[in-house]
């Protein structure tokens, strides 16, 4: 039986932050978030969390029914983090020890961490160009562990090391809850250092094994904006060199943040500035434009979102042309080589095959037929204040600029709207709808003049 436990509580000063610091995002997901994924994927049996500052928040964000969460008052170190849930654990189960602000470390990773503690105690250590702020990994003269010490209790030699305790531990549940137990404070921080427990186990005539990480990404923990920030750069290069190898033409990687799932065809490319958030899935031959936003969305084969366009919780399918500054809200279903031009918004409507919509239009609560062309200007007037309506348009039906639907109405097949009307009846089929005030030209009419001019 495994079961992990994630240490969640700290505050996170140096995030200069009131948002705990397990809270942050990555990629569009909280830093905690990331650790539970992992959790998952390794199969544990069952998840614990410590909490601390902020844990109603921190709750919040991991609430799962695979979750149990241990609150930790007092933050007086790491070993009396564990200390806190280590009595929910089943003892005869493996333990494994994950931190909260290490989001990306992998399953590989971890299941080889786990692997070794069969035979005893298993911790992960990682080599780092700069080790700074980590406690080292001190080896004997053969190479074999002997303990770890803390930056602030380190001597200058032993700060020159480049081998690094991540934290991570695994270990069987009665044997760590006993030397828990025999973990002291009589250090620099007067903490109670979890890994402490690898000497408790080594006088023991337990042996300890440490695996070595050979990628430092994967071990990197987030104290600050400026470590956030480089993390989230490492990682969105990642995903990037991921969809590359799978043919997707970036046109640069360091512009481009995946915040969520995508999922991309063939011979799909993307230009510079794009965010992707929540699950999005692009067809074979789809090209999003620059500076564009694209969040829980379905995007057809050849479909193109040009420059500058926000879409949200919406369906473009194959062949429909998106933009440029064009804006797809949720419920908006752009059918087959429809177009939607710049400063359109459409919001929970649907425009059939070959549907246009090219200019500064809003297109609420709508279903417009295919070949239906609705001109610059026009609106839906879906809201009277208290509930939302629907308007149909048919097939062929033309609205000419600066016309405004009141909902509920309906336009049937080939019906045509003149320009500047209010329609607020239903239009049948192939008839011309006119509604605006009748035109005056007033004879002798003098266009005004400042006062004070001279007549």
């Amino acid at each position: 039986m495994l079961e992990v436990i994630i240490l969640a509580a700290g505050q996170g000063s140096r995030m200069q932050s009131s948002l705990p610091k397990v809270l942050h995002t990555l990629a569009g997901q909280p830093l905690v978030a990331h650790v539970l994924q992992t959790a998952r994927q390794i199969m544990a049996d069952a998840i614990h969390v410590v909490v601390g500052h902020g844990a109603q928040a921190v709750k919040a964000a991991v609430a799962a029914p695979d979750v149990q969460c241990h609150l930790q008052a007092e933050q007086r170190g790491t070993g009396h983090a564990v200390a806190q849930a280590i009595g929910a654990c089943d003892p005869n189960s493996t333990v494994l020890v994950l931190f909260g602000d290490v989001p990306l470390i992998s399953k590989a990773v971890l299941t080889d961490v786990v692997a070794a503690s069969a035979s005893g105690v298993a911790m992960l250590s990682a080599y780092l160009e700069d080790p700074t702020g980590y406690g080292r990994v001190v080896r004997d003269q053969d190479g074999e562990f002997t303990a770890v010490v803390e930056e602030k209790d380190a001597s200058p030699e032993q700060r020159r090391l480049q081998e690094i305790n991540t934290g991570v531990l695994a270990a069987n549940a009665e044997k760590l809850a006993a030397w828990l137990g025999r973990v002291d404070n009589h250090n620099a921080q007067s903490e109670y250092y979890l890994p402490d427990v690898l000497r408790l186990a080594r006088e023991d005539g337990v042996p300890v094994t440490v695996a070595c990480s050979d990628n430092d990404f994967n071990v990197q923990g987030v104290n600050t904006p400026q470590q956030l920030e480089a993390l989230e750069r490492r990682h969105q290069q990642v995903l990037a060199d991921e969809l590359m190898t799978g043919g997707v033409l970036i046109a640069d990687r360091s512009r481009l943040d995946v915040r969520g799932r995508l999922q991309c065809g063939r011979d799909v490319s993307i230009d510079v500035n794009v965010i992707f958030e929540g699950d999005v899935a692009l067809g074979d031959g789809v090209s999003i434009g620059a500076n564009c936003m694209v969040r829980d969305a379905a995007i057809g084969a050849g479909a193109q979102i040009l420059p500058f366009s926000h879409v949200e919780g919406a369906e473009v399918q194959a062949g429909a042309v998106i933009g440029p500054y064009a804006r797809l809200r949720p419920g908006a279903v752009i059918g087959e080589q429809a177009k939607v031009g710049n400063f359109v918004e459409v919001k929970n409507a649907r425009l059939g095959f070959a549907a246009k919509a090219n200019h500064l239009a809003y297109l609420g609560d709508a279903d417009i037929g295919e070949h239906s062309n609705v001109g610059a200007g026009t609106i839906t007037c879906n809201y009277d204040g208290a509930n939302k309506h629907r308007t149909t348009l048919g097939e062929n039906v033309f609205v000419g600029s600066n016309s405004t639907l009141v909902a509920p109405v309906t336009i049937e097949s080939g019906g045509f709207v003149a320009a500047g009307s209010t329609v607020t009846s239903d239009v049948a089929p192939d008839q011309l709808a006119v509604a605006r005030g009748r035109q005056r030209n007033i004879d002798g009419w003098r266009r005004p003049t400042k006062s004070g001019d001279a007549d």
